[in-house]
């Protein structure tokens, strides 16, 4: 699945054998988004998590922070 564009945010689900798998990649994101001080949105229910990135301080738009922490995000799936 690739992201999708709706509402101003770059929107991605992510499905993961269980809990710890998706726990696991969550961790993973945070460090990564640390590192870009860009942090996501997300919500996590089980094995998905879904993750919600906009750009707050330019009036939460996409913006190539997003782009970045996307491919970012991708590369850790």
């Amino acid at each position: 699945m690739t992201w999708v564009r709706q509402n101003n945010r770059l929107t991605k689900t992510f499905s993961f054998k269980n809990f710890s798998e998706a726990f696991a990649f969550m961790v993973r994101v945070a460090l990564v988004a640390e590192k870009m001080d860009h942090h996501p949105f997300w919500t996590n229910v089980y094995n998905r998590v879904t993750i919600e990135l906009s750009t707050h301080d330019a009036g939460d738009t996409v913006t190539e922070k997003d782009e970045a922490l996307a491919r970012a995000i991708d590369q850790l799936a």
